[in-house]
C-alpha cells in the first residue's frame, strides 16, 4: 500500500483538490480529515479517502494519524487548520513548520506587534477587546480612515474601511459580537483597528527559501477589500520588487514562519513597503493556478513535497505571464442564467473560463470577501500586461444573471 499523505480539513475553493490530485502523482494515498464531509464535493468526485474526526481536536487528530500505516506528510490547504496540521506532524516526526510559530502568526495582533519589534513597517494599530467604544478612540488617535478587522480570519471576511466614527462603532461592535469563525469554531472577541496604508497591494509567494515571484492585486470597491483579481508577475521597477521580497524574508524571518509555503501581503506606499500580514501557507485566490500558468511552477506539489521530504518539482517554464479575474455575485437572488463560457475560452490566450454557481442557485447578500466570487477566468501572455487585458476581455465576455428576490426571500437566503 502507498504512504498515506493526509490533508487535515481543505479549503473550499479549488486546492485541496490539487493537493490530493498532486500526492497521486507523487504515489501517495491522500485522505482527507474533516468532521464534514459533504463540505468537499471532490471527495466523492475523485474517490478521494477521508476519514471522520474532530479536527478541533488535535489529540483526536492525532490518534487518527496513528491508525494509519506509513503516513509520509500532513499537511492543510486550509488556513483555519494549518496550525494544527504543523502540531501533528511534529508529534509524528514527520517534516513541518514550527507549530508554535505557526499558530501564534496566525494572531494578527501578535504578528503585528513582532513585525514592529524587528524594525519592519507595519500600520499603526490597536488592538480591541472590550467594546465598540475603544475602537472608536483608537480610530480617533491613529486618524481616519481606518481599517477593522478581526485579529484572526482569512479571505477578507470582516475587514471594513471605516471613514468615520459611526462606521467603526459599527464595525467593531459586529466583530465583537461574532465569537465563531467562517467554520463554526470559536474565536476569542479580539478586533485590530489599524491606520490604512495607501499604496497599491503585493502580495510575495514563498515555499521555504524560494520566492516564486511577486503578485499584483486588484481589489473591490471600498469598504470592502475583495481580492478581485491578480496579475503575475506584478508590474513594478526592478527596484521595487527587490524592496518587496526582502521585506518578506525579514518579516518571515521574525515570524519563524519561513519553513514551508508563505503569501505576504503588503502595500507600497510612498515610503516603501508596508507589510500588512503574513499567512503562514500557501496562497489562496487561485494564485498557485497563476503562477504555474505563467511559469510552470507548481507550489501545490511544492507544498506536497515539502510536507513529504521529497524533492521539489522540477521547473518546466512557461509563457512569463498570467492573470485571474474573478465573476463576482451579484445577489441577493437567483441565478437565472449562466452565458459567455464558451466565448470567453476561445478568446486569445484564455487557459481557464469556469463559473461556480449553476442557474437555479440563491445567492445572498454580497459580504465583501472571497465568497462573494462566482467564477473566474485565467489567461496567459508573453508580459503581464498583455495577460491583464486578455482576462479583462475574457471576464466581460461572462455574464451571471441573477433574478433578484423579495426582502423576505432574502432574508431566508443562506449566507
Amino acid at each position: 500500500m502507498s504512504d498515506w499523505f493526509v490533508l487535515v480539513e481543505s479549503n473550499t475553493t479549488g486546492s485541496g483538490q490539487v493537493f490530493c490530485a498532486r500526492a497521486r502523482a507523487r504515489g501517495l494515498r491522500p485522505v482527507v480529515l474533516t468532521c464534514s464531509p459533504g463540505r468537499y464535493p471532490y471527495l466523492d468526485e475523485d474517490a478521494i479517502d477521508r476519514l471522520v474526526v474532530d479536527t478541533g481536536d488535535i489529540e483526536a487528530v492525532l490518534a487518527t494519524c496513528r491508525t494509519l500505516s506509513r503516513v509520509a506528510g500532513v499537511t492543510s490547504s486550509s488556513e483555519y487548520f494549518i496550525a494544527t496540521a504543523a502540531e501533528v506532524a511534529a508529534r509524528l516526526g514527520l517534516p513541518g513548520p514550527d507549530p508554535v510559530a505557526v499558530r501564534l502568526c496566525r494572531d494578527k495582533a501578535w504578528q503585528r506587534r513582532t513585525l514592529a519589534k524587528a524594525g519592519i513597517a507595519v500600520p499603526g494599530f490597536r488592538v480591541i477587546t472590550t467594546d465598540a467604544v475603544d475602537g472608536v478612540l483608537a480610530a480617533r488617535e491613529l486618524g481616519f480612515p481606518v481599517v477593522v478587522k478581526p485579529a484572526t480570519g482569512s479571505g477578507s471576511l470582516g475587514v471594513r474601511l471605516c471613514a468615520d466614527e459611526d462606521e467603526v462603532a459599527r464595525a467593531v461592535g459586529l466583530l465583537l459580537a461574532n465569537t465563531t469563525d467562517e467554520r463554526g469554531a470559536p474565536r476569542e472577541p479580539v478586533v485590530l483597528v489599524e491606520r490604512f496604508a495607501r499604496g497599491r497591494e503585493f502580495s510575495v509567494e514563498t515555499v521555504g527559501d524560494t520566492v516564486a515571484g511577486v503578485t499584483g492585486k486588484h481589489l473591490g470597491v471600498p469598504p470592502y477589500f475583495v481580492e478581485t483579481g491578480h496579475d503575475f508577475p506584478a508590474r513594478v521597477r526592478d527596484s521595487e520588487r527587490d524592496d518587496l521580497v526582502d521585506t518578506t524574508r525579514k518579516a518571515l524571518e521574525a515570524l519563524g514562519v519561513g519553513w514551508g509555503a508563505a503569501h505576504t501581503e503588503l502595500r507600497l506606499t510612498p515610503a516603501g513597503p508596508v507589510l500588512i500580514e503574513v499567512n503562514p501557507r500557501l496562497a489562496g485566490g487561485m494564485i498557485p493556478a497563476v503562477v504555474a500558468a505563467a511559469t510552470g511552477l507548481d507550489l501545490v506539489d511544492a507544498c506536497v513535497a515539502h510536507a513529504c521530504g521529497q524533492p521539489p518539482p522540477p521547473a518546466v517554464g512557461g509563457p512569463g505571464a498570467a492573470a485571474i479575474r474573478f465573476v463576482l455575485a451579484r445577489g441577493p437572488g437567483v441565478v437565472s442564467a449562466v452565458t459567455g463560457l464558451s466565448e470567453a475560452a476561445a478568446l486569445p490566450g484564455v487557459a481557464a473560463a469556469k463559473v461556480t454557481t449553476a442557474v437555479g442557485a440563491r445567492l445572498g447578500e454580497p459580504t465583501g470577501s472571497f465568497q462573494d466570487r462566482v467564477g473566474h477566468v485565467i489567461t496567459t501572455g508573453s508580459a503581464t500586461p498583455t495577460a491583464a487585458a486578455r482576462a479583462e476581455a475574457a471576464l466581460a465576455a461572462v455574464g451571471v444573471a441573477v433574478s433578484r428576490t423579495t426582502h423576505a426571500d432574502a432574508l431566508r437566503l443562506p449566507r
